[in-house]
């Protein structure tokens, strides 16, 4: 349920937890690291500043959702979606609080021409916010400023810190196919089945949704998805053409290839894999680096929060403003 309920922001803020990695794969983990660290700790992020991300993350999921999702049971210890959101934000201010903290050590500044950008773009959602939202979020057009500048100067060093680093991700690697898949519970079946599929001017789409116990007929498959017995089989294959049975454990598939090479797909793989290896390496370090380095984030808003007490806010766009603006 969680995968499914990632949104956009979240991989801003992947984005952002990856600007860290590079930082220490250039710099090292020398002891000036952390002086420069504890002389930052101190800022806080404002009620304001964080009412602004969580309503405009409320916003997004209740128009998809509706309100009732804040109550729904998201884990086996009774955590309720919006404990999860609300952990979700709050991760989101103390990983650009960090991000932050290594743009201070490596220096990096955002020229005036950035700046004049970022005051339009803050200009402009802030003038976007109706009267209800900023009764509710109280945020002024410098707490709207001070936020993007932040965002954009962790983006800033994602682009200088990684235009060395090798991600290249092969066509290979990435490569992507659309097929058709009958999913079926036993040998003498399959291989019934299979017959009548390969058997000239049977539909094969039609055959799938009569007798697959799976529902989804159309799939997309990506190399590393699928098991190494699946995977042998339908990537060998041709456009148009219907693979043997392939047994994976106690399920027998039988696949038709619709197109040997999804490219828009392809090229989606390769963006998400390249931000996946960038995170793996990430992971490596940051688990060290926050253990050494903790960023506090006490402050009393946490426990006033709440998605379902009823309010007039309804403002979704502060992140996609800036993805508009600055990306």
């Amino acid at each position: 349920m969680r995968k499914k309920r990632e949104r956009r922001w979240l991989k801003t803020l992947a984005v952002l937890a990856v600007t860290m990695v590079v930082i220490w794969l250039v710099t090292g983990c020398d002891s000036h690291f952390s002086e420069k660290s504890e002389e930052k700790k101190e800022t806080k992020y404002t009620d304001a500043q964080i009412m602004l991300v969580a309503a405009t993350e409320k916003n997004r999921y209740s128009e998809v959702y509706t309100d009732q999702i804040w109550q729904v049971q998201v884990s086996e210890d009774g955590a309720t979606f919006q404990d999860y959101l609300l952990e979700q934000v709050q991760n989101f201010f103390r990983e650009l609080k960090t991000m932050n903290l290594l743009a201070d050590q490596q220096e990096i500044s955002l020229s005036s021409q950035e700046r004049d950008k970022l005051k339009k773009l803050s200009k402009e959602y802030y003038e976007s916010l109706t009267d209800e939202d900023r009764a509710y979020i109280g945020a002024s057009e410098d707490d709207v400023y001070q936020l993007y500048e932040q965002c954009l100067r962790a983006n800033r060093l994602v682009e200088e810190l990684t235009k060395d680093v090798n991600l290249e991700i092969s066509d290979s690697e990435a490569k992507v196919i659309a097929v058709q898949e009958i999913v079926l519970p036993g040998n003498d079946q399959a291989n019934e089945i299979y017959n009548r599929a390969v058997t000239e001017g049977t539909d094969f789409e039609a055959l799938a949704k009569a007798v697959s116990q799976d529902p989804e007929i159309e799939k997309l498959v990506g190399r590393g998805e699928r098991s190494k017995k699946y995977e042998d089989v339908v990537f060998a294959l041709k456009a148009g053409e219907v693979g043997p049975v392939i047994r994976d454990g106690e399920v027998y598939y039988i696949v038709k290839c619709i197109n040997e090479y999804d490219e828009e797909a392809t090229q989606e793989r390769k963006r998400k894999l390249t931000l996946q290896r960038k995170n793996q390496a990430f992971r490596q370090i940051y688990d060290v680096f926050s253990a050494e380095n903790p960023v506090d984030m006490e402050n009393d808003i946490w426990q006033k929060l709440s998605f379902t007490a009823e309010e007039n806010s309804t403002t979704t766009t502060f992140f996609s403003l800036y993805q508009e603006y600055m990306e």
